[in-house]
């Protein structure tokens, strides 16, 4: 079943009301140029000014929708594409500004890994809007705590993934892989364009594809070559995988390359199922191999044998769908996994949206949730390891904008961008779920619903959220905004609770407190930071539309952090079961010190790439423009871009959200702005909000401020 697309974006803002009477600058009129003269800044506020034309150069339209002007996510296709590759200032919006998120345990540890292998209809269906869509119940992947590799997967050549799954994988600590793929007798004449000539055509081939990870930020490849190969191109595949392999581990840090099980040692096209001596030559040449699909256990014990150590390289290909004759598939895909982890080797799903397009979007959410839960058991979970933590829960999907627990802007909207770091999804049957809740949120789309019974005799139930480890700072702050659902709702307190590793030696408070001896601590209830903290008291006062905000601090020596976890609690112990909803908007953990630190400024905002066009309303015009700005690295987790209104008289107007940018860019597509009269101009004001990475406010002053002052070309309408 189709996603319903109701088009890229938010479109055709109306940022003005109709042309007004204009103060009179033909003077200053007569001094403008097509292109932007920066007239003045002072107090962070950038002035440009331009003349109107409406007959503007088309964008690149590898880069940009040739609609709408909005950026979007390309592939390369050929060889001669892919060669001819460089860096370009109209990509900018493609390059991932989302660090690779630290976590427990690294990649390379020897545990059995999971990878997930993504192929959907082609690819770069919605997700190629880089500032998202208004798609209606899109595809989402959210269960990131249990894998370890992300892979983009399409048939096109050059499959470089959309920056939107790389910033959302990263931002949830799993390394993303692009595909480099050939087929077919297209394929077989790329293979023997590059492979069968000398060293020089395979090496310029893989620094081409090291060079394209490193620049947008990805994280390696997948080579997937199905098509045979010549004597003469099969003797140089080594050589080509070893030297691309050296070549991503040297420009992109913890980078990787992984083989597909598909052509053997004499260039035949077998897919052999396994790891041997057919295939072996080209798993030494990189750092893993994604077996084909139609394996049984034999297959498994040979691949275990033959790895040796490396047997946790060997990702064991499970087909969701189930073609061919494989064993598992869709909802009964935990009995592949289950054998694979009986062997000590990792796996590879591939084509998990399953969930998606075999079953349909209606239930999307609660089917993604049963397929992840059921393989639970044979996927190893990963700790978060750095502070701040802090996430609304949001998919980056929903139904409806919210900002503090208010609905911002209603109407669908997909933007993987958005998503926030994710949390485990413990599920108990019969005890105790969780899931996203699109009806409801405190910021973003969605929050997190935790459901469950409180046994009889029981006081309280833990929900554990996220595992953590990491060394305790001296002092944590951490904030809680929720609401509780259901008939009583007054029956029970919320409440989090900090477990850690070494209960023996970890010591709250004072050097004279005794240890917990569960390694259990519940922060103190904060009704009132203190002054110092400003930021955190005014955070710990936004209750709101229902929603009840809490902070707690928690002071620590010689700790580890183990476990987040979500206390729900009864008043009064009783004989009986009690059932409990209880949604979950926010949560953050913050190592004090950092609390205090004053928030940078966005600066040096400019804007370039204009495209005027007639508005089929009379006296009005649609401007596209991008927006590009200073600001630190890491610091923010967004940024928010307003208009504070188009006008051609003095007077102010409410600031109106344009959208997110996820990068110190962003492209304001189709604002509705008043034409200026003759002789006249008028002006336009943009605003970047930042949004700091613990969610702490900044203050205006430190926003990015831009005036655009524009007016008609001195012949008269353009």
């Amino acid at each position: 079943m189709a996603a319903a697309q109701e088009g890229p974006g938010r479109r055709g803002k109306r940022v003005g009301a109709a042309a007004e009477e204009a103060e009179d600058e033909a003077e200053r009129a007569g001094r403008r140029r097509r292109s932007f003269q920066p007239a003045a800044e002072h107090r962070g506020t950038t002035v440009l000014h331009d003349t109107i034309s409406t007959h503007p150069q088309p964008l690149p339209a590898r880069y940009f929708d040739i609609k709408t002007t909005e950026p979007v996510s390309f592939f390369l296709s050929g060889l001669e594409e892919l060669l001819a590759w460089k860096p370009d200032g109209n990509d900018d919006f493609n390059i991932s500004t989302v660090p690779l998120a630290k976590r427990q345990p690294p990649l390379h540890s020897k545990r059995p890994r999971t990878l997930v292998c993504h192929d959907m209809r082609g690819g770069y269906i919605d997700d190629r809007f880089i500032q998202g869509s208004a798609t209606r119940n899109p595809y989402v992947f959210y269960h990131w705590r249990y894998i370890d590799i992300f892979v983009y997967f399409s048939h096109h050549t050059v499959t470089i993934p959309p920056v939107c799954w790389t910033n959302a994988a990263h931002k949830n600590g799993v390394p993303v892989l692009g595909t480099f793929i050939t087929e077919w007798t297209d394929g077989e004449k790329l293979c023997e364009a590059f492979l069968a000539g000398g060293e020089e055509a395979y090496r310029a081939v893989s620094e081409q594809l090291a060079r394209i990870a490193q620049h947008y930020h990805f994280d390696g490849w997948l080579i997937n070559l199905e098509n045979t190969l010549s004597a003469a191109a099969v003797r140089n595949l080594p050589h080509f995988l070893w030297h691309l392999t050296a070549e991503v581990h040297s420009t992109v840090p913890g980078g990787l390359v992984i083989w597909y099980d598909s052509i053997l040692r004499n260039g035949a096209l077998r897919w052999q199922n396994e790891l041997n001596e057919e295939n072996r030559v080209f798993f030494d040449a990189c750092d893993g191999l994604f077996t084909n699909y139609n394996w049984k256990e034999a297959h498994l014990e040979r691949t275990r044998e033959l790895a040796g150590p490396r047997h946790t390289d060997v990702y064991v290909g499970v087909d969701v769908f189930a073609r061919g004759e494989v064993i598992g598939g869709g909802f009964d895909t935990d009995k592949s996994l289950r054998l694979i982890r009986q062997h000590g080797l990792s796996a590879a799903i591939f084509a998990p949206g399953w969930v998606y397009e075999h079953l349909g979007e209606e239930n999307f959410l609660q089917n993604e949730n049963k397929f992840w839960g059921l393989l639970a058991e044979y996927l190893p979970t990963h700790s978060i390891c750095t502070l701040p933590l802090a996430t609304s829960f949001s998919l980056g999907m929903g139904t409806s904008r919210f900002l503090d627990g208010k609905e911002e802007e209603a109407g669908p909207w997909y933007d993987l961008s958005a998503q926030e770091i994710q949390p485990l999804y413990p599920e108990h049957k019969g005890r105790l779920s969780t899931s996203c809740c699109l009806q409801d949120a405190w910021y973003g789309g969605s929050s997190l619903r935790v459901q469950g019974t409180i046994a009889p005799g029981e006081e309280r139930v833990a929900v554990r959220l996220f595992s953590l480890q990491m060394p305790a700072p001296p002092k944590l702050f951490l904030t809680l905004l929720y609401k509780l659902e259901g008939p009583h709702p007054d029956e029970f307190t919320v409440s989090l609770e900090i477990t850690t590793w070494d209960s023996g030696v970890c010591l709250e408070g004072n050097i004279t407190s005794l240890p917990e001896p569960n390694g259990r601590y519940h922060p103190r209830f904060l009704p009132a930071p203190p002054p110092s903290l400003a930021k955190l008291l005014a955070a710990c006062h936004r209750s709101s539309n229902g929603w009840t905000s809490r902070c707690y601090e928690l002071d620590l020596q010689n700790c580890s952090l183990r476990d987040l976890s979500l206390l729900v609690s009864r008043h009064q112990p009783s004989p009986q079961e009690t059932s409990f909803t209880c949604l979950l908007g926010e949560v953050r953990v913050l190592d004090a010190a950092s609390v205090a630190a004053s928030p940078p400024q966005v600066h040096s905002l400019a804007a370039s790439q204009l495209w005027w066009q007639d508005s089929p309303e009379a006296g009005q015009l649609s401007l596209s423009l991008t927006l590009r700005w200073v600001f630190p690295p890491g610091r923010a987790a967004c940024f928010r871009v307003f208009s504070q209104g188009a006008r051609c008289r003095r007077g102010q107007t409410q600031p109106q959200l344009l959208g997110q940018a996820y990068a110190c860019l962003y492209r304001a597509v189709g604002l509705v702005v008043p034409r200026p009269a003759a002789g006249q101009s008028c002006q336009l004001e943009l605003l970047v909000e930042p949004v700091l990475r613990d969610e702490l406010p900044v203050d205006p002053h430190r926003w990015g401020r831009l005036v655009l002052v524009y007016s008609e070309p001195a012949g008269g309408t353009s």
